[in-house]
């Protein structure tokens, strides 16, 4: 997924989150995300105003479907704890990031995770992913993560809505391999780019669902607190 700072009016989230506080109160977030898409590995989307050309049903189009799956590592939003939260957002890149906006994205939340939880983790991602979509959802589901050294798995809803399932790439040595020195979205520090291809990346439910094998996949960790925001910008809530 890109990095791509689109000016004016984030609209990343529409979660009844207090994007019109007055204030807003201290908050962090170190989260460890698996991520994978279906563009080849590793995804030109974080080098390029476009992503993959893909060829289907006779058609040659631009496109990045994706599924990303977040566990908070430590995390705080004023009083409010985000220690083991999850969260997943799903959705398409579009066809030219140029343009100043991605297509769709659909943000889920773990079932677990609290009324208060769910309204931090919205205005923290509107810092992390400061965007554009022509539409935005969000929802909740039941969330599995689980990670290692070699492999990571994903799965909402028992896998019945989306699934994402990695294998490390393997290197000269046993070791991970890792791109360093990439920016991830809007956030200042990340500890480097996994390389963990697909055996699956996959969205099943409704007119956007989609399934690739074999395409992108990584893990990563970033890290970002209210001090990386620009204070008038923190204060508008984005």
């Amino acid at each position: 997924m890109r990095n791509i700072i689109v000016l004016g009016t984030i609209a990343l989230l529409g979660i009844s989150v207090g994007h019109t506080a007055p204030s807003t109160p201290d908050w962090a977030m170190n989260a460890t995300a698996i991520e994978a898409c279906s563009c080849p590995h590793f995804c030109m989307c974080y080098f390029n105003s476009h992503p993959a050309m893909h060829h289907e049903n006779g058609k040659a189009e631009h496109y990045c479907k994706f599924n990303n799956a977040y566990k908070v590592n430590q995390g705080h939003y004023g009083s409010t704890s985000l220690s083991g939260a999850k969260f997943w957002v799903t959705g398409d890149l579009g066809a030219d990031f140029s343009k100043g906006q991605l297509d769709w994205a659909l943000v889920t939340f773990d079932k677990e995770t609290s009324p208060e939880q769910r309204q931090a983790i919205g205005e923290i991602l509107g810092h992390v992913f400061p965007v554009k979509w022509k539409t935005f959802n969000t929802g909740e589901g039941s969330i599995d993560w689980t990670a290692d050294k070699d492999h990571a798995h994903a799965s909402l809803n028992g896998g019945k809505t989306a699934e994402v399932k990695l294998t490390r790439f393997q290197g000269m040595t046993d070791d991970q391999a890792v791109l360093k020195n990439v920016k991830y979205w809007g956030t200042p520090r990340n500890d480097g780019f996994v390389m963990m291809p697909n055996e699956i990346e996959t969205y099943r439910e409704g007119p956007n669902a989609f399934e690739f094998k074999g395409t992108n996949g990584f893990m990563l960790t970033f890290d970002m607190t209210s001090k990386d925001v620009a204070p008038e910008k923190a204060a508008m809530g984005y």
